[in-house]
């Protein structure tokens, strides 16, 4: 606090409004993330893929992965995620790899589920919808309307 003597020996202190602190820069401590992600490439995708399951090798899953397109990420190609790399020098982390794919053929196969999930749904609406009766339709469509009028207590004089 800043305090001043005035010439009749009153002290004179500055309002605590107008003292300021200074700013204190504080350090925010931020949890590591289990999965680094890699920086974005232009035309690249990745995606974390199993290499295990409870301890277990799943080397169905990688080989399927492979061949929809996915290639495993090489340590070399990204020092920003400071891993150690496994024995083929792929980006692995407690049984994930690390994998890329063009963005084009990514986009491609997302069409190509999304696709598929939506004549799923089509085929599910559509075998629900045929057990229905005109008398006791499972849809209806809900109509609401609004109306305005003269409110409670509003009346003329």
């Amino acid at each position: 606090m800043s305090e001043r003597i005035s010439r009749d020996g009153a002290q004179e202190r500055t309002p605590r409004s107008l003292q300021t602190r200074e700013s204190q820069a504080r350090t925010v401590f931020v949890p590591a993330s289990t999965l680094p992600t890699p920086d974005s490439r232009p035309g690249l995708k990745f995606r974390w893929i199993a290499t295990e399951l409870l301890g277990q090798s799943h080397a169905s899953n990688v080989s399927k992965r492979i061949r929809e397109g996915w290639e495993p990420v090489k340590a070399s190609d990204f020092p920003e995620l400071k891993l150690q790399s496994n024995t083929n020098g792929n980006v692995e982390i407690g049984g994930l790899m690390l994998c890329s794919m063009s963005a084009e053929l990514a986009d491609s196969r997302n069409d190509y589920y999304n696709r598929q999930a939506t004549a799923q749904m089509e085929s599910v609406d559509n075998n629900f919808m045929r057990s229905s009766d005109p008398r006791m339709p499972l849809f209806s469509e809900k109509k609401s309307t609004t109306t305005r009028g003269v409110g409670f207590g509003s009346g003329s004089k």
